[in-house]
């Protein structure tokens, strides 16, 4: 911290610039009465650092609890700290076009509510996604009901906006709980938001669906009387996203492709590895395409920057920085390095470093380098012993058994605690812990260490995880707070994401004797799509030849959805639940039977 600029106050008066309102109480919540925001609870920060928190990180929280209206320009406003992510406010001739509606409803309508008491009562002339992420547009319906406004996203918005949230979303959202520090106490030594923002709201998720899409850069659109010219840049923050520019307000909103610190090539919950490289160049494009003519850039998270001069500089620096990180990994990779020594020895150019918004509050660059080897060279980093480890209980158990018992494995760990390698004390604990659940010494000096290692962290992200880890070592997992799969998002499914959602369901092994086929046709759609399980996996086709199916149904798509949330009961004897079919009903139960529901609370720090 000693060679970083502190007494740089140029990003608290960003942060500050244009501010009009804040919503006091910064309380937000849900019909019945369930809070689901309170940014109050960040009052704290308003003092010194303590012994309990990196510095540069509760500077940078600091920055992320302000909250309230702020004007960006003539025109354009946001409402910051209501959420995760901010959303925009583009004046028009008749109303106000929304950017990105945040996680929920409540705190979409608590902001608009906000806007409109300061700007007057304007209707929603248009709904914008940046990206497919939910925190972008989950607060829709809070904003609109869905009138007949334009809704308009990247190509491919609805696929990926939609899979992301369904077929890996049970993992994904149990481990946001910890990225997020969900169940975390706002204290001090507690959750301090998560770099990006202050964390994700509780609230009510929905989707109104795009109906305009953009598919080209250079594509202009005109809404409510405002000109907009949008960049596509599929693969970089997001696998849909785009910048675009408001040239009469001399305007550039840069999504969440560049923010104040460094983001994620992968996030710590999960998800496919971003294209560093790709990222790197539409920052290039962006600076050719719209820098001449931006006076101020602003984004989906954090605060706007004003200027030619420091918008190019701060562009160039976030496109500097993605490129070197993947160019330096490919480098020493190349050189032989795996991806842990890579990440070990990775240094960033002095200039990037002294840049505050460079920093790895919410990605790292340990954990990016890490993914750009990823999506190269995949998990295996080519030494044989790697290949074919024990996974970890049975690992533990015998390096436990081999170091002299549990014990003396937690004795060996107080001593490296003494020394401070915080690192290794935490890795033989792990393994104390997963050689025996039950063992409360062990798992009490390792919250111990995960709270120092915590406190001790720069990256929000990783200080959530460390402090959520010592929490369910002394007490039990916590269910996420947020339910990302929501009727809307379940809603927009196509009936192939449906039928893949329901093959990751199968039990393989309850399924390797069963053999049948079902025919479904959507009455309302006029789909035809055929599910065979065949050993133990459930296969699927459209529009399929022949007539082998066991059972034909004919169904709403509202019905097949059904099976996705879990109501599988199907009436064998009479078709009065709206199951129109032909051929055996059983075989429906045989399906059902070997579907499984996902476990939202697994284990995460013990086995």
């Amino acid at each position: 911290m000693a060679d970083l600029p502190l007494h740089d106050r140029a990003d608290f008066d960003a942060a500050e610039r244009g501010f009009i309102a804040s919503l006091s109480p910064a309380l937000i919540t849900a019909a019945d009465g369930r809070v689901v925001w309170d940014n109050d609870a960040y009052a704290f920060l308003d003092g010194d650092c303590p012994g309990s928190a990196h510095p540069s990180l509760w500077r940078q929280a600091q920055l992320c609890a302000k909250q309230g209206l702020f004007e960006v320009t003539e025109g354009i406003y946001q409402v910051r700290g209501l959420d995760l992510s901010n959303m925009t406010l583009v004046e028009g001739e008749r109303g106000v076009i929304v950017i990105d509606p945040l996680v929920s409803t409540e705190c979409a309508a608590a902001a608009l509510e906000l806007y409109r008491a300061h700007r007057g009562d304007r209707p929603v002339t248009g709904l914008i996604y940046t990206h497919s992420h939910v925190d972008h547009f989950g607060g829709a319906r809070g904003v609109t009901g869905g009138d007949a406004i334009p809704v308009i996203a990247p190509a491919h918005f609805m696929e990926h906006a939609v899979s992301e949230n369904v077929h890996a979303g049970t993992a994904m959202n149990r481990r946001a709980a910890y990225m997020y520090g969900q169940h975390l106490p706002r204290t001090p030594d507690g959750q301090l938001g998560c770099g990006l923002g202050m964390g994700t709201s509780a609230g009510t998720v929905s989707l109104i669906p795009p109906t305009l899409h953009v598919t080209r850069t250079g594509q202009e659109e005109t809404v409510d009387g405002v000109r907009i010219v949008f960049q596509l840049t599929p693969g970089t923050e997001a696998p849909a996203e785009m910048n675009f520019l408001f040239p009469g307000r001399r305007a550039l909103c840069m999504a969440e492709n560049a923010t104040h610190n460094l983001h994620n090539v992968l996030t710590l919950r999960g998800a496919p590895v971003r294209d560093a490289r790709v990222w790197s160049r539409y920052l290039t494009e962006a600076i050719a395409l719209f820098a001449g003519q931006a006076d101020v850039a602003f984004a989906s998270h954090h605060w706007p920057t004003w200027g030619r001069e420091h918008i190019v500089t701060f562009l160039s620096q976030q496109r500097d920085l993605y490129a070197y990180l993947h160019d330096q990994t490919l480098r020493m990779l190349n050189q032989g390095m795996t991806g842990s020594e890579i990440a070990e020895a990775m240094r960033l150019p002095p200039a990037l470093e002294q840049a505050w918004h460079t920093h790895g509050y919410y990605g790292s660059v340990s954990h990016n380098v890490k993914a750009i080897y990823q999506r190269y060279l995949g998990w295996f980093d080519g030494n044989p012993a790697n290949l074919w480890e024990h996974p970890p209980a049975e690992l533990a158990r015998r390096y436990v058994e081999l170091l002299g018992g549990a014990s003396a494995v937690v004795a060996l760990a107080g001593r490296y605690v003494q020394e401070n390698d915080l690192r290794f004390a935490a890795t033989l604990l792990n393994h104390a812990v997963f050689a025996d659940p039950g063992d409360s010494a062990a798992r009490r000096l390792l919250a111990q260490v995960y709270t120092r290692l915590g406190h001790g962290a720069e990256n929000a992200t990783w200080r959530n995880f460390y402090l959520t880890g010592a929490q369910e070592l002394t007490g039990s997992p916590s269910k996420p707070a947020t339910d990302t799969v929501s009727p809307d998002l379940l809603s927009a499914l196509t009936a192939e994401q449906v039928f893949d959602s329901l093959a990751s369901r199968v039990n393989g092994p309850g399924a390797w004797n069963e053999r049948f086929a079902i025919d479904w046709h959507l009455t309302d759609t006029g789909e035809h799509h055929r599910t065979t399980m065949s050993n133990g996996a459930l296969i699927h086709e459209r529009n399929p030849s022949g007539n082998g199916a066991d059972l034909t149904l004919r169904l709403a798509k509202e019905r097949l959805m059904s099976l996705l949330t879990g109501d599988t009961d199907a009436d064998t004897d009479t078709d009065t639940d709206g199951l129109d079919h032909d051929g055996d009903l059983t075989v429906l139960r045989r399906l059902t039977a070997v579907l499984e529901q996902p476990t939202p609370d697994f284990a995460i720090v013990t086995p």
